[in-house]
């Protein structure tokens, strides 16, 4: 890949033991958006990682500042994204509630690449190519820093919880419960998305 210049890290942004260095990055949606929007953020870039534990590992933070973007449909033509903590779920019945709708389905693909302009494993809410609402669990408040998707496979921006929320607009509810192993014998419920998450969209890289 042809290296592209730098993208500016030099302002304000939440400290970190062991910070991950920042490399070159090619320039996507979600940093451009965040640079307009003028959120102090932190770009980091690593190999892709094959779970959110390797993720977290890579990025040289908590598994829980670690937020997987998840992109739900509620209606035909209307979505939200979902921030789930790494080692969290979001719970469905919760989400239903919420929503105030018991038909909530996840999008392919396609589908999903179609409304946010970016692929699995990199999907964000910043710089997305439809500003759908979005919903983060309550579980960060109090963390110093969270990393998301940037935009591409392997590209991850760290920035402060609160700088997120202002950012998206994002309502920060009690939303998740801790991931555990789904039964083999669970059925998903027969117009409504599966209670377990078998596709972590948004790595943070």
């Amino acid at each position: 890949m042809t290296d592209q210049p730098d993208v500016p890290d030099q302002r304000a942004a939440p400290a970190l033991p062991d910070q991950p260095a920042i490399a070159a990055l090619p320039a996507t949606p979600a940093v451009a958006a965040l640079e307009a929007a003028g959120v102090p953020f932190r770009v980091v870039r690593t190999e892709i990682a094959r779970s959110a534990e390797e993720s977290a590992q890579l990025q040289g933070v908590p598994l829980g500042s670690l937020l997987r973007s998840i992109l739900v449909r509620r209606a035909a033509d209307d979505f939200l994204f979902v921030l789930v903590p790494g080692g969290r779920r979001f719970n469905w019945p919760k989400l239903r509630a919420l929503l105030g709708t018991n038909r909530l389905t996840l999008p392919t693909e396609e589908e999903a690449k179609a409304e946010t302009g970016y692929v699995r494993g990199a999907i964000t809410p910043f710089g997305a190519r439809r500003p759908w609402p979005v919903i983060v669990d309550a579980s960060i408040d109090g963390l110093e820093v969270v990393a998301i998707g940037g935009g591409a496979r392997g590209v991850n921006v760290h920035l402060a919880p609160a700088d997120l929320i202002a950012a998206t607009g994002a309502q920060v509810v009690d939303i998740t419960i801790p991931e555990q192993p789904a039964p083999e014998a669970a059925a998903p419920e027969s117009h409504a998305a599966p209670e377990s998450q078998a596709a972590p969209d948004a790595s943070a890289g």
